[in-house]
């Protein structure tokens, strides 16, 4: 996606403040009105190439409660391993592919070696690693859905066919050496994270809530779940909420200087209401993630930790541990003698106006709600995006990484380099594609306290 930061200075020339602008509009919640609630699934997994089965899955769950029935439990197991497959191969491609030059290689390395190519050949065997790592993810839900991208097998009701056991057990046999790589890439990763100590405290250590779905008993999860907000000192401030009645708990602002809306926690308002999903979100909100390796590294990253873990940079520590609790959680849901259920179904016709879905993508919570009239056509759509609930964090991570990286009024290749870095940290989509290329075409405006335009830095799609 392509997206504009513009960095405003006092009169001192100190970093007053940064925004960050989303200059693309998609439309989906527009044109998807009229539709039947029917083909929603397939249609809203076109938002996203590297997400699709995390809106599939939101949008098949609006269309269960405007059918308001329950789906039968094999239905329920496929979804949360086809969710569990999309995490590793997102979190794969976030943290090997985009992030991986950056964080291995340094910030500060020649741009012409800090890409994919000059990764492998520095670090050739983690490259090899990532891409095992992902085509794991990307097979895993090609078995389950049918198609590694846009696939159109979750639907209102269940899922449109059951796992055959071949496909199970091709699944099963890899898992092993795809978690062999996620524990040494985290091993790896561990050692080297002390070295961008100055990173850690710049990149998004904010104040502020997370928000993430957790059972009823605070496990993570990555099915059907309650919202749960904590705050920064770890605190819960809301709990048990039903993902319908998110509006009674979210509102949402519209930015005119961009096409990407700014969700916020209703009970503080706009100005103190920003709060962050994700991968961090997660962790900070959940009790444990119900699995060994994973609730060890939990234990080990808030030892120690006066609250929340804030700083957005740890996000890409997380993401490691998640993709682990998820090679560890899948064995357990594949190897359930209802994976090979032929009952993935339950038939009904429209019974409610209003259906809403709400499911953790990799990037974090997001929302399909969804009005339909008496024929089950939809008459409105409202869309809630982990890029958008993170937009009001990201502005306060930019203001935050421009004013210790941006010296002297100017503008060096450093601190953009860095300024996207910290974008990179929420792994957001701007256009729901913003990875495709794995380089985000970025502008950076420096402007003077009277709006004057001090500087400029551009980097090409």
């Amino acid at each position: 996606g392509h997206a504009k930061i513009t960095i405003r200075l006092d009169d001192r020339g100190e970093v007053e403040d940064a925004r960050l602008h989303v200059t693309e509009l998609r439309g989906f919640e527009k044109f998807c009105e009229g539709r039947s609630f029917r083909e929603m699934p397939v249609l809203t997994a076109r938002i996203c190439g590297i997400c699709p089965v995390a809106h599939l899955l939101a949008s098949a769950r609006a269309g269960d409660a405007l059918l308001a029935v329950e789906i039968p439990p094999a239905a329920r197991l496929l979804r949360e391993a086809l969710a569990l497959a999309q995490l590793v191969q997102s979190h794969a491609l976030s943290f090997f592919h985009l992030s991986g030059p950056d964080l291995l290689l340094g910030f500060d390395a020649p741009e012409a070696r800090r890409n994919l190519a000059g990764l492998a050949d520095a670090l050739p065997e983690v490259a090899r690693d990532g891409i095992r790592l992902r085509r794991f993810g990307q097979e895993a839900i090609e078995a389950i859905a049918g198609r590694r991208i846009h696939p159109s097998w979750a639907i209102p009701g269940g899922v449109a066919r059951p796992l055959a056991a071949e496909a199970r057990d091709r699944i099963l046999a890899a898992v092993p050496d795809a978690l062999a790589i996620a524990r040494r890439t985290l091993a790896l990763w561990k050692r080297r994270e002390p070295e961008l100590a100055d990173e850690l405290r710049a990149f998004g250590d904010l104040p502020g809530l997370f928000l993430s779905l957790v059972r009823e008993d605070g496990t993570a999860v990555f099915g059907e779940g309650r919202l749960r907000f904590v705050d920064e000192l770890g605190a819960i401030v809301a709990d048990g909420i039903d993902p319908s009645d998110w509006r009674a708990w979210i509102g949402e602002t519209a930015d005119p200087a961009s096409y990407l809306k700014a969700p916020f926690f209703r009970p503080r308002g706009p100005a103190r209401g920003a709060y962050r999903v994700g991968p961090l979100a997660r962790l900070n909100a959940a009790a444990r993630y119900g699995t060994p390796l994973a609730d060890a590294e939990q234990a080990e990253l808030r030892e120690g930790a006066r609250g929340a873990i804030r700083s957005t940079f740890l996000a890409h520590r997380v993401r490691l541990v998640e993709v682990i609790h998820a090679l560890e959680r899948i064995p357990a849901l594949l190897e359930d003698p209802l994976a090979l259920s032929p009952d993935v179904q339950a038939s009904a016709g429209r019974n409610r106006r209003r259906g809403v879905g709400c499911v953790e993508a990799p990037r974090g919570t997001i929302f399909h709600d969804y009005e339909v009239d008496r024929d089950g056509l939809l008459t409105g759509v409202d869309l809630v995006v982990a890029t958008g609930q993170n937009a009001l964090a990201m502005n306060a991570a930019v203001a935050q990484i421009a004013r210790r990286f941006v010296t002297a009024g100017r503008l060096d290749p450093g601190a953009l380099n860095r300024i996207e870095g910290g974008i990179r940290a929420f792994d957001p989509c701007l256009s729901c594609a913003t990875h495709a290329a794995g380089r985000m075409p970025l502008r950076i405006e420096l402007r003077g306290p009277g709006g004057e335009l001090l500087d400029l830095l551009e980097r090409a799609p």
